[in-house]
């Protein structure tokens, strides 16, 4: 294989298998939006609370469709998605984003979960980038500001997880049930950073540059065990971590998330201390590998514990990662690394059936159908980003 054929296959997954699962089987047409989840057994549940986060993600992939692809129906796609979020998740009391509606698009939880309105932020900015549209840039702005305002920690730094509706202190920050209950997180912090970097593309603003830098300095300095090349998942309000947790998917993405803040930054002297840092995250990462090139999930070294089953979205950013390794550092064995599990998500995840992704491949080597095709944390993001990163980066 070489990059223009998997260039191709890529766009081909993504045009013909990817996109149309999610205009055509996800599309809420009796409660507006999309629904909130399909089982992995491809049951539709159209009654399924609705997530910020699917919302916000078919946002982003759909606007990041239409301004490569310039395809009309990724437009009406992205903006379905854009006008359910602001009529239905943005919260005009508080400012904010609801973490969840109901079906037909009530509040459900309202706590202002903070990894939520970066993805919110992402998707608008990137509706903005693809179409001009003001009003997602105002958006997306309000959100920026809510985050800094509410979430930033002036005295030690830093993002806090979460806040209640009216952006007051809550006993119980968890972004999910696996998570542990800690003020600061790695997760939120990538994934503030990584929507700041496409704001930046659209609103060269001063402050926000100001907290793109300090952003990329906190996984440099703070996140980043420079011991062991891995992230660390999870730290109080002083930045201390007491978990052993290697998680392979998330080292592996935030190495090429962080390289791209610092190239969109453009500051040679940030970029000159980022790139060895971003060869070490991923080397760190390729502990991950399995013989047949995919990626397992975690591991816990204080516990003996592996969790060896390979999801999708680890798959997908372990092929962007190293793609990036290729383009920016000449570096051929990432390149065949890529391959290799893209090899792997083709012959395993991907459901040529029924559309889209399988969740993962378990360790029997099974496909896993019991969790969701579609749902709450299962969005068309990762894997759509990933075939638009090789096609944009590789055009």
């Amino acid at each position: 294989m070489d990059i223009q054929k998997m260039r191709q296959e890529m766009e081909e997954e993504l045009t013909a298998n990817i996109l149309p699962f999610w205009m055509n089987k996800m599309t809420d047409e009796a409660n507006g939006g999309f629904y909130g989840r399909i089982t992995g057994k491809e049951v539709l549940m159209p009654e399924a609370e609705k997530g910020a986060i699917l919302n916000a993600r078919i946002l982003w992939t759909f606007s990041s469709a239409y301004r490569i692809l310039k395809k009309e129906e990724y437009l009406v796609a992205a903006t379905r998605a854009k006008r359910y979020l602001l009529d239905h998740f943005y919260d005009k009391e508080f400012g904010g984003i609801y973490w969840s509606v109901d079906y037909q698009g009530q509040p459900l939880d309202t706590k202002k979960q903070i990894y939520a309105l970066g993805f919110a932020l992402y998707g608008l900015s990137e509706y903005h980038r693809a179409t001009g549209d003001e009003e997602a840039l105002d958006y997306a702005i309000c959100l920026f500001e809510s985050i800094e305002k509410h979430s930033f920690d002036t005295a030690k730094n830093g993002y806090c997880e979460a806040l209640t509706r009216e952006w007051g202190e809550m006993a119980d920050m968890r972004l999910s049930d696996k998570d542990e209950n800690e003020r600061k997180t790695m997760n939120t912090h990538l994934h503030i950073l990584e929507p700041y970097t496409n704001l930046y593309r659209v609103w060269k603003d001063e402050r926000l540059e100001k907290q793109l830098r300090n952003l990329i300095n906190l996984f440099t300095e703070k996140i980043l065990n420079l011991r062991t090349g891995h992230l660390e998942l999870f730290f109080n309000d002083d930045w201390v971590s007491k978990y052993r947790i290697v998680s392979y998917g998330h080292d592996i993405e935030a190495s090429w998330l962080i390289h791209e803040a610092a190239l969109v930054l453009g500051d040679k002297v940030v970029l000159s201390k980022v790139e060895p840092l971003v060869e070490y995250i991923a080397a760190a990462a390729d502990e991950g590998l399995t013989p047949e090139g995919s990626m397992i999930y975690e591991t816990f070294p204080d516990k003996g514990k592996t969790d060896t089953d390979c999801h999708w979205w680890v798959q997908a950013e372990n092929v962007v990662g190293h793609v990036n390794l290729y383009q920016h550092f000449d570096d051929e064995v990432a390149l065949q690394k890529a391959f290799r599990c893209w090899e792997f998500i083709k012959n395993n995840l991907v459901d040529a059936v029924n559309g889209e992704w399988h969740w993962s491949v378990l360790a029997d080597g099974t496909v896993n159908t019991t969790d969701d095709k579609a749902g709450f944390w299962k969005c068309p993001y990762h894997n759509g980003r990933m075939c638009m990163e090789v096609m944009e980066r590789f055009s």
